[in-house]
């Protein structure tokens, strides 16, 4: 189990971007991840970023989004570029598959068109 705290989180008009970070001890050792929710839509895979720094993002996203990571500070970052509306959601990071007891608060981010 791994405590994380997502930041970053804002709102922003649409064209935008953004970027919202996740902190927790042991990030550094873990595949990371975001994932999403959007309201009244379930929880989705956004980006992961290995160990190593070996990336994916989702189909949809590829090219607007990117993910990184700064092991010696056990961070993990989304950009997210050119934002749409249809980007408004809470944004969750967790491990790559994700693990039910991280889940933390997640960050609110709301494009506004």
């Amino acid at each position: 189990q791994v405590q994380l705290v997502e930041s970053g989180g804002d709102l922003v008009q649409a064209g935008g971007s953004l970027r919202v970070s996740c902190a927790g001890s042991g990030i550094n050792t873990r595949a990371m991840a975001w994932y999403r929710q959007a309201p009244g839509k379930q929880r989705e895979f956004v980006a992961r970023i290995s160990i190593t720094g070996v990336t994916s993002v989702a189909n949809d996203l590829r090219g607007r989004f990117t993910v990184a990571r700064e092991n010696a500070k056990n961070l993990v970052h989304l950009q997210m570029n050119n934002l749409k509306p249809e980007d408004t959601a809470v944004y969750y990071c967790n491990t790559y598959p994700p693990n039910t007891n991280n889940w933390g608060q997640g960050t609110q981010v709301t494009v506004s068109s």
